[in-house]
């Protein structure tokens, strides 16, 4: 998983905390809402990797774009 976030991430032209399920019990339980702002974007990136439940739901990757989370606006103008 951590090729495809290497790959995403660029392509949402969004920061890397948006790929993290910031209201899920993993994150809450690592802390990492204390601890993002002062890593690397790799080891963000390995973080996210290392458990499924730590990414934000829904993921649209397409040709150019990735939505990350479910934005009716943001959907509707993509699809």
């Amino acid at each position: 998983m951590e090729e495809e976030l290497k790959e995403w991430i660029p392509k949402s032209n969004l920061p890397i905390k948006r790929f993290f399920n910031t209201s899920g019990k993993i994150y809450r339980d690592l802390g990492l809402k204390n601890k993002l702002d002062d890593m690397a974007d790799e080891e963000k990136i390995k973080v996210l990797s290392s458990d499924g439940m730590l990414v934000k739901r829904p993921i649209l990757v397409g040709e150019d774009k990735v939505l990350v989370g479910f934005k009716e606006g943001e959907w509707e103008e993509i699809l």
